[in-house]
């Protein structure tokens, strides 16, 4: 599967430069909805957002300080992945 088949974002930083990120999975966990994202320019750089939804149902991406929920986020995807592995 080629990475033309893959959704991309630009996650803006606090100090306003532009990070590229192709979203590697879309997955709830909890009650929540969780993105992983790899950093196109870094494919080592991947990151774990919150998927939230406004009143207008847009969706935003939304950091997550807790480093047990985001280690925790990890495991359980890894595992999915281990469970059902691509074709």
């Amino acid at each position: 599967m080629g990475d033309d088949l893959r959704d991309y974002i630009t996650v803006v930083e606090e100090d306003g430069s532009e990070i590229l990120f192709a979203v590697e999975a879309l997955f709830d966990m909890n009650d929540k909805t969780y993105a992983l994202l790899r950093a196109e320019h870094d494919q080592e750089d991947t990151i774990v957002m919150e998927v939230r939804t406004d009143e207008d149902n847009n969706q935003y991406l939304i950091g997550i300080n807790d480093h047990d929920e985001t280690i925790n986020v990890l495991d359980a995807y890894e595992i999915a992945v281990e469970a059902s592995p691509a074709d």
